[in-house]
């Protein structure tokens, strides 16, 4: 296991906030990425087709859009903390 930790400066043991924000940023594109994708379907079924089936197939959309998102993002995190471990 290596001696030095991810985000802690070893000489002061404080926390490294640029090495965080050069991890969250593209953490939170990839958040917004399916997020935004998520939000073209369930603006269509809120706004356009409230009670018809197309809003339920369009709310399913984006539960799906959503789903895959989650999975992609876990998937990413933990890429990122195996590869930050190796380091």
């Amino acid at each position: 296991m290596p001696a030095d930790r991810p985000f802690v400066d070893p000489a002061t043991g404080e926390l490294e906030p640029n090495q965080i924000m050069s991890e969250v940023i593209p953490l939170a594109k990839l958040i917004g990425v399916f997020v935004g994708g998520a939000f073209l379907p369930y603006g269509f079924a809120f706004f356009g087709s409230d009670s018809s089936a197309l809003g339920v197939v369009l709310t399913l959309i984006g539960e799906f859009v959503l789903a895959v998102g989650a999975g992609v993002v876990l998937i990413y995190v933990i890429a990122r903390g195996i590869r930050l471990a190796e380091v």
